[in-house]
This record gives structure tokens, C-alpha cells and sequence, in this order.
């Protein structure tokens, strides 16, 4: 019988028990785990949120399986301020206790915004969606910031050839991103909210509801419009190296919706075939 060093009856490790059907495996751990986080805020430094966090690693073909608790351990023993330098040690740790040769880490997390409506000056918070994903192995490394923007957009053919008013819907507009240096969630949306018709508040009186209404009948976009848009404006920005734009209008006249996506055609990388640059997020 085994004995541990403590003199107590060692428990058999059954995840180390050897696989005899030769299949290894991409990506096995743990989905949805729930953990509060702090995340660097461009005008209040730090934001506190609670995140979804997805940690996987490749397991080999010898292997039955995983130990699901390590991945636990690893985030709990984790600085919760969430960056690449804390993101890039957490992967580190994975690829080691895990005996892995690839590493991965999804976190997605509601992220707020403080804004003031156009005219009354009110101040409401709104929420977005953001995400980071990263992965890491002994010959790169990669980061992708992903934001996703709700916003207005009024039909520019609905306006044509209607003899009052326009449809119009609210969109959900999804950026991501590689980047050499820092490219802030407020920066990412900030473009997107300028490209659309109008962007979105939580709180309107009637004075900055009739601003509103009349900025987006102003300003018409087709979704094509909108992809567009936001590229020019993530082309201005020569830190950011490879974005992929997706955006899709709630129609409000169909049981459908329109979509449109721009994905850059190449990663500029850091000189390095093998290593992507990463932001100090």
C-alpha cells in the first residue's frame, strides 16, 4: 500500500493513469469559472467587475486526464488585477504545474463606462462586454483584446425613399484586436460608438432623446457603412497589428438581422516568426 511522506494512505492518481487509445487532446480544463477581477480603467485606473474566466492545456495521448483543481489553485493564488503581466505569469504556471506544452486563458467581463447624456448632462453608467484571450506556448505567445459596443443605426435607404422619417435599430458592433502597446477598452470604444449613427445611453431625458433621434436621421449608416468605419479608424492607430470588425443590426422591419465583418489580412509580428508582440495591458 502507498504511503505518503506524512505516514498517511496516499490516494491513487487516477487522472496520471496511462490512456491506451492514442488521442491526444487540443484543449481540456475549466469553462465558466466565476472570479472578481480588477481591471486597469483609462479614467479611474482600476475597475473592479466579476469575470468568466476559461483555462485550458493541450493533454497528451499518454494521459487519462487533467487535474481540474490546479487550474483553480493557479487563478486563486493570482493577483486579481488583471493585465498581460499578471495574464502572461498565469499561463507560465499552467504550461508547469500542468506538465503542458500549450497554455490558454479566456476572461470575459461586463466593464462600465460613466456617460453623460448629449444635452440634460446626466450621468448614467452603461455597460459593455469585453474579453481577453491569450495563449502561450514555448515558441509565442498571443493576446486578443475584444470589445463588443452596443450602438444605433438608422437605414440611409429607408431615409431615401421614405416620405417620413427611417427604420432604425439598435447593433452590436465587436472589435478585436493585437496590439504592440497599450490600446485602451475606452479607445476601442470610443471608435466604434463615432462610426455608427449614434451611440447609446442608460439614461435620456426628453431633451437629450430628441438629440439623439435627430443625430442618428442625420448621420445614416448601412451596416457595410458601419465595418467600414470603425477600419479606417483602427487603421489610424499603428500600435494596433491585426483586428477582425464584426457588426450586426436587431432589424427592426425584419425577423432577421443584417451582418457585416472585416478581418485585416495579416499579423504584423515583432520581427520574430515565432512571437507575437503583446501590449503591457
Amino acid at each position: 500500500m502507498n504511503k505518503s511522506i506524512t505516514g498517511k494512505t496516499a490516494l491513487p492518481d487516477t487522472q496520471n493513469q496511462a490512456d491506451m487509445r492514442n488521442i491526444p487532446i487540443d484543449k481540456v480544463g475549466v469553462k465558466g469559472l466565476k472570479y472578481p477581477i480588477a481591471v486597469k480603467d483609462k479614467d479611474n485606473e482600476i475597475q473592479h467587475t466579476i469575470a468568466s474566466v476559461s483555462m485550458t492545456v493541450d493533454l497528451p495521448q499518454e494521459f487519462k486526464g487533467t487535474h481540474m483543481s490546479r487550474f483553480v489553485e493557479i487563478l486563486q493564488c493570482e493577483n486579481r488585477e488583471m493585465h498581460v503581466d499578471t495574464i502572461d505569469s498565469i499561463l507560465d504556471e499552467m504550461l508547469d504545474r500542468l506538465h503542458a506544452k500549450v497554455s490558454h486563458i479566456e476572461i470575459e467581463f461586463p466593464y462600465f463606462k460613466d456617460k453623460k447624456a448629449p444635452v440634460s448632462q446626466k450621468h448614467s453608467l452603461l455597460d459593455y462586454k469585453a474579453k481577453f484571450h491569450a495563449m502561450k506556448n514555448k515558441k509565442k505567445k498571443d493576446f486578443i483584446l475584444t470589445v463588443k459596443v452596443p450602438v444605433t443605426t438608422l437605414c440611409p435607404c429607408s431615409k431615401n425613399i421614405s416620405k417620413y422619417g427611417a427604420h432604425n435599430q439598435r447593433g452590436e458592433v465587436t472589435v478585436s484586436v493585437r496590439f504592440r502597446d497599450t490600446v485602451w477598452i475606452e479607445d476601442i470604444i470610443e471608435i466604434v460608438e463615432s462610426s455608427a449613427s449614434s451611440e447609446l445611453y442608460a439614461l435620456l431625458k426628453r431633451e437629450d432623446e430628441k438629440q439623439v433621434t435627430e443625430r442618428a436621421y442625420d448621420n445614416p449608416v448601412f451596416v457595410e457603412d458601419l465595418v467600414r468605419n470603425v477600419v479606417v479608424k483602427l487603421k489610424l492607430n499603428k500600435n494596433i497589428t491585426w483586428y477582425s470588425v464584426e457588426a450586426e443590426n436587431f432589424e427592426s422591419i425584419h425577423n432577421h438581422n443584417a451582418y457585416a465583418h472585416i478581418e485585416s489580412p495579416v499579423v504584423v509580428s515583432n520581427g520574430n516568426d515565432d512571437e507575437f508582440m503583446i501590449s503591457r495591458y
